[in-house]
């Protein structure tokens, strides 16, 4: 298991939430999803190594966007 966290720009509430958990838990590989609103923090827990362009992408389709690390 591969836990990584991530910080997502421009959530405010739970629609965005739900939007974000939706789209990266489509990526295959991915187990798990939780979105932190008060802190724009996604920690996804998946079964092996996840590129960060495929969480950028299911972001980026929700509607919002990763911050740079």
């Amino acid at each position: 298991m591969t836990e990584t966290v991530y910080t997502v720009t421009g959530m405010t509430c739970q629609h965005c939430v739900a939007s974000v958990t939706e789209e990266v838990g489509r990526i295959e590989g991915v187990q798990d999803v939780k979105v932190d609103l008060p802190t724009g923090a996604v920690t996804v827990v998946s079964a092996g190594e996840l590129s960060d362009d495929a969480i950028r992408a299911a972001v980026d389709e929700a509607g919002y966007a990763l911050a740079p690390r």
